[in-house]
């Protein structure tokens, strides 16, 4: 497979999906490594050890999802200068870029440290669950430094259309994901530590993959030490666009962690079975967001060259394909929805309560792509910031009075759930047409 793909020629619909595969099964591989832990600690560790990791998700997805928003900021930039045939401008983003990540990834462990705790605190995380909740989250915390190398990486690559390698690289750190995870807790007969262990290690050996890859490049995008100094224009650009795009996702952290308390205000056994049902929700996410990246990245690439028609054409195909497969995923939910949470748990009423949060989702996923993969369009056009006002108005608030008000009159898992199609179809109606008015000015 080439290692390069020029994103600015050939037929969309083909491209855009043979760009977009490998990055499914890598997104994918990522959201695994959380699922193998659940798997692993509600086999052999017990309910408590997988509800202790299903109260996490919240704020490990805040310092997350920063970092992810750092690196969608490199492949757009990337992209674009590849786009435009600058190769000093290249060089300067991916070595600047590396600084950024690495730096963002090191705040964001200090931080997890000193106030993991308190938050899952706030969040109310069940008494039973807490001690074990603190001490997965600040251990998966040493990853978030991996974590950040290797979306540097990741958005270098995809920007010049290698999806493959970042699979490779995936597919390696999943299997020794797995394997670790059975080691640690069958034989060493650890609980949450050995799971978050395992995590961290594999993140750790991704990180480095994906370092030698680009040290090993022959192109604009290659990687050097020696080289290694941050541009000040770069800088500034890639924090423009950086910054805004993973504050969006820690806004959705927080809006979220409000409906974690309101999660936490049910049993136990709906805590269980939402940390499994919200991993089925996961790989939905994954899977559109492999062609989130494919609009950011088309859209990058063909603006720097100034191919005005196929920039639109590449966020209706990416919009397509995401909705398409939001749905077909979804269906299958429907059908298997009992057989996944057996997975996870023998508890028929975990198993029950998990079947109806799956369902409720799976007939409102396909509603997303509105909201985030118009905000990956605006990436691709530099353009973050009046996307993420958009998003903490008509997303993040709205979620917040919606637990204060819908889910405080009626109480029940419906009432908490229904607050996501809502959000997401009144956000997506914005973004579009933010979105729209960029695209008629850059017509003119």
């Amino acid at each position: 497979m080439a290692q390069k793909m020029d994103l600015t020629q050939g037929p969309l619909f083909k491209k855009i999906f043979v760009y977009s595969v490998p990055l499914i099964f890598t997104f994918v591989l990522q959201m695994l490594f959380n699922i193998a832990d659940m798997i692993v600690a509600g086999n052999f560790a017990g309910d408590n050890a997988l509800g202790a990791i299903g109260s996490t998700p919240q704020v490990m997805f805040f310092c997350m999802g920063f970092l992810m928003g750092l690196g969608g900021a490199v492949n757009a930039i990337t992209a674009y200068y590849i786009g435009a045939k600058k190769s000093q401008d290249i060089q300067q983003t991916v070595h600047t870029g590396a600084i950024i990540c690495f730096l963002a990834g090191v705040f964001f462990f200090i931080l997890a440290n000193i106030l993991g705790r308190p938050v899952l605190i706030l969040l109310k995380t069940k008494t039973e669950l807490l001690d074990d909740a603190v001490l997965y989250y600040r251990i998966c915390s040493i990853g978030f430094i991996a974590l950040g190398i290797y979306n540097w990486g990741n958005g270098i690559l995809s920007a010049k259309g290698n999806t493959h390698s970042p699979l490779i690289y995936l597919c390696i750190s999943g299997i020794l994901n797995f394997g670790l995870n059975i080691l640690f807790i069958t034989v060493f007969k650890m609980t949450v530590d050995g799971v978050a262990w395992a995590t961290v290690i594999s993140q750790f050996l991704s990180a480095v993959l994906i370092t030698l890859k680009l040290l090993r490049e022959q192109d604009d995008c290659t990687f050097s030490f020696s080289k290694l100094h941050a541009s000040y224009d770069k800088t500034i650009q890639l924090l423009k666009v950086g910054v805004p795009s993973g504050l969006q996702n820690a806004i959705f952290a927080f809006a979220n962690s409000f409906l974690m308390m309101g999660i936490n205000s049910f049993d136990k056994d709906f805590v269980v079975a939402n940390s499994i049902a919200q991993n089925t929700d996961n790989l939905v996410y994954n899977v559109m967001a492999a062609f989130y990246t494919a609009c950011s990245s088309f859209i990058g690439q063909n603006y720097g060259a100034k191919n005005k028609k196929r920039i639109l054409h590449s966020y209706l195909i990416s919009q397509g394909y995401a909705m398409l497969f939001a749905i077909i995923i979804g269906g299958l939910y429907l059908i298997f929805g009992h057989q996944i949470i057996s997975l996870f748990s023998e508890n028929p009423h975990v198993i029950e309560l998990g079947y109806y949060r799956i369902a409720i989702m799976a007939f409102s996923l396909w509603l997303a792509p509105l909201m985030d993969g118009t905000t990956a369009a605006s990436r691709g056009l530099g353009k973050t910031i009046i996307p993420t006002i958009i998003i903490l108005l008509g997303s993040c608030a709205f979620r917040i009075i919606w637990v204060y008000t819908a889910f405080a009159s009626y109480k029940s898992i419906l009432s908490l759930f229904l607050l996501f199609p809502i959000s997401w179809l009144i956000t997506g109606i914005a973004e579009i047409i933010y979105f729209g008015r960029l695209y008629s000015k850059i017509r003119e």
